[in-house]
């Protein structure tokens, strides 16, 4: 029997390389955006041809009435959802002193009003089967906070406590809820950087480069087809990144958490 999987924000970047990735002849594909019509159909091109029945939907993830309509839509054409794969994210880079009440709303709404609403809808349904596989795309900033995104990294960090509740919730129903936490993955959402930055970020992760979309992809995919018993987890994909945790690598202050803690220890341990 085919699988639907429900992607959202899969016109480009991460959310694209997913839907390409899980394209194949056993799954039926959802997609969606906000705005990107041409390049939402050029991905169904893409997905269609590796043998998926793939719908789109354009509608806001944040938007609670549009969600309803794109599982409704979802459920009567394939009769069911497997999969959920919550995408859709912005980012704003800037002072805290200076983003204003609006669009620390509009990055909420984006980043965790979507992951609220779609869960909604998918679990209803995944209830009545006792079975599904719900995947929450994260970020490493939701679990270290980053400066100069502080609602970036506020949402994320609400999305991984959601995914380990929710988990923990739906375990008995046979229902899987995990994150992949990614670290510096090279999709536009990093096209503030310089080439420099890029350059010296890439310098203090220990793989010694950007993750790329792909790799996000097929680690989701891995994570779509796993045994029952893997739920609750913030998967970090960052290169290495975790085992050196930066004050600041959004600008380069590259002074090593882990090793200040390691001092700040031995200090009080000798005074005391």
């Amino acid at each position: 029997m085919k699988k639907t999987i429900v992607i959202t924000g899969a016109s480009r970047g991460i959310g694209k390389a997913i839907a390409i990735e899980l394209a194949g002849k056993d799954t039926n594909i959802v997609i969606n955006c906000v705005n990107n019509v041409d390049k939402l159909n050029e991905v169904k091109s893409i997905i269609e041809k590796k043998g998926s029945v793939c719908e789109t939907f354009i509608g806001d993830m944040g938007n609670y009435s549009d969600v309803q309509k794109m599982f409704d839509m979802c459920l009567q054409r394939f009769g069911q959802v497997d999969v959920l794969i919550n995408n859709a994210g912005i980012s704003v880079v800037g002072l805290f002193q200076d983003m204003g009440e609006n669009e620390w709303h509009r990055i909420c709404n984006t980043n965790i009003d979507s992951v609220f609403n779609c869960c909604h809808f998918a679990v209803k349904d995944m209830m009545k089967r006792h079975c599904g596989k719900i995947i929450n795309i994260s970020s490493v900033w939701g679990l270290y906070g980053a400066s100069c995104e502080v609602a970036y990294s506020a949402t994320k960090g609400a999305v991984n406590s959601f995914t380990k509740a929710l988990a923990k919730e739906l375990a008995p129903s046979g229902i899987q809820v995990n994150a992949v936490a990614c670290g510096a993955i090279d999709t536009e959402m990093n096209g503030h950087l310089s080439d420099d930055d890029k350059a010296s970020l890439a310098e203090e992760i220990p793989a010694g480069r950007f993750g790329s979309p792909q790799e996000v992809a097929k680690l989701v995919k891995s994570l779509s087809g796993m045994n029952s018993y893997l739920t609750g987890q913030i998967i970090t994909l960052d290169g290495g990144s975790a085992c050196i945790t930066f004050i600041n690598l959004n600008h380069g202050a590259a002074f090593p958490l882990l090793l200040r803690d390691f001092f700040l220890n031995l200090f009080l341990y000798l005074i005391i």
